[in-house]
């Protein structure tokens, strides 16, 4: 990437709302598992790499959900908590029994959460 490049994308990610923020990290996590899946090689580093960050990105959406000074409703912050759970869940099954396949769901959601936060329903 060049200097000026690498400028543009240090600038952006400091302007940026903190919803594109996530919808950014949403989409990136969601890029990771998609290219698990189109180059499915088992259960490969690629594959636990592209877990384990979906997982991280999903414990912070969770521990944010339960802060009091959460602006959000409750019913919304519920609604994000209990996603999580089942994203963590999913994430457990893929490891124990990988199939690309599972991963539709990782993706979906993270696509969809995403869309939701940038205004692109």
């Amino acid at each position: 990437m060049s200097h000026a490049a690498q400028a543009y994308a240090r600038t952006s990610q400091t302007t940026a709302s903190p919803r594109e923020i996530e919808a950014q990290a949403l989409l990136k996590a969601a890029r990771q598992l998609q290219e698990v899946q189109a180059n499915w090689n088992g259960a490969d580093r690629n594959l636990y790499k592209a877990l384990l960050f979906n997982r991280r990105l999903w414990t912070i959406f969770m521990s944010a959900m339960e802060m009091s000074d959460n602006p959000n409703p409750l019913e919304i912050r519920q609604n994000i908590a209990n996603i999580g759970v089942f994203v963590l869940k999913q994430t457990i099954e893929v490891q124990m029994n990988p199939d690309p396949a599972k991963l539709k769901s990782l993706i979906d959601i993270n696509c969809h959460i995403a869309a939701g936060l940038s205004g692109r329903r």
